[in-house]
């Protein structure tokens, strides 16, 4: 790695640490500097009231920020190698809109037929709703794997998710319509995207999955790398490029549908930290891309759920909210300055 690339990893990490402890700081309710800072090292006597928040709702938040983003930031950097496309994100082969789907039966369906809704069971509601998301999910993402061994082109392999996801979406409204009015709340409330509603177990669980799943994303750098040079290319090379298009395409949809899942649909930190990382590192190689967007996926994670939950707001703004308007501006001011070098050489 060249210096400047492993100087930019050492500022991002620092600046990863630097957000965790202001992400403990910083809420509705104030905390004083050195309170948090001994109820990190267990020093000294603090109050209980200020040892459950930090501990069991600003702790687990930031850590579920951190890998939430990590996960989809890799997800997105796979699905944009694959399809060669630089809108193409975790939820473009309509992977998310199968866990919504999933969340949405469960959801808007229990209180029609059960006649309770699923939102007044607490734990364990909020473990059908995972559990729902997975299932949908997975079940969208093994259409598309099937599909993809069936079709040759990437585009059209694009269509077909683009596609899978509005009849998603058709099937959602038509739930909505039939739904009562409690349990639309509930879902709604679920598509705007948290990451405070992982905690406990549910954390533990969700952080050691992740802990699986990106180290094991890694592996296909090489197979990532070679996929740039076009099939014709790659295949001379000696890669199989059906397998490892189908390979890429699961690890993929594999990290957004356990992030979905759990903190439900976060748009554009997929789609923005690819092109943010390029920009920052000057390189298409993924072996320095790879490390790269987990690290400033996971800082960006952390600056969107410290925006949400600022200071002087009761409770915490939507997490999609605040990713819109922090991803939003990057991707454009990357894509104007690429169009504006291009122009000038």
């Amino acid at each position: 790695m060249r210096h400047s690339t492993l100087l930019w990893m050492l500022l991002i990490l620092v600046s990863i640490m630097a957000l965790i402890f202001l992400n403990l700081l910083l809420g509705s309710v104030s905390i004083p500097y050195s309170s948090v800072w001994n109820i990190l090292w267990n020093l000294g006597e603090e109050p209980v009231t200020w040892q459950n928040i930090v501990w069991k709702s600003r702790f687990p938040q930031a850590i579920t920020a951190l890998v939430a983003g990590a996960g989809l930031s890799i997800s997105g950097l796979q699905m944009q190698t694959v399809f060669r496309n630089p809108l193409a994100g975790p939820s473009v082969l309509g992977i998310s809109s199968g866990a919504s789907l999933g969340v949405a039966f469960v959801v808007l369906l229990s209180g029609s037929l059960g006649g309770v809704a699923l939102s007044k069971l607490g734990f364990m509601g909020e473990m059908a709703l995972s559990v729902a998301a997975i299932v949908g999910a997975l079940a969208v993402m093994s259409l598309i794997v099937y599909v993809s061994q069936k079709v040759k082109g990437n585009v059209t392999l694009l269509i077909i998710g683009v596609m899978i996801g509005y009849v998603a979406n058709a099937v959602i409204g038509v739930l909505k319509f039939f739904s009562v009015e409690e349990d639309i709340r509930a879902y709604v409330i679920w598509g705007l995207g948290s990451f405070s509603r992982v905690s406990g177990n549910q954390m533990t669980l969700f952080v050691s999955i992740m802990s699986l799943l990106l180290p094991l994303s890694f592996l296909l750098v090489k197979t990532m790398n070679l996929m740039l040079l076009g099939d014709s290319y790659a295949r001379n090379l000696g890669l199989n490029v059906k397998r490892a298009r189908l390979l890429v395409i699961t690890s993929a949809g594999i990290l957004t549908a356990i992030v979905t899942a759990y903190c439900g649909p976060i748009v554009f930190l997929g789609l923005a930290v690819p092109h943010l990382c390029r920009s920052i590192f000057q390189t298409s190689d993924h072996r320095v891309l790879m490390p790269g967007v987990l690290l400033v996926g996971a800082t960006l994670a952390l600056i969107c759920n410290l925006i949400a939950r600022m200071p002087g707001f009761e409770g915490a703004l939507p997490v999609n909210s605040v990713t819109a308007l922090v991803g939003a501006p990057v991707v454009a001011s990357i894509l104007f300055r690429k169009r504006k070098n291009e122009l000038s050489e």
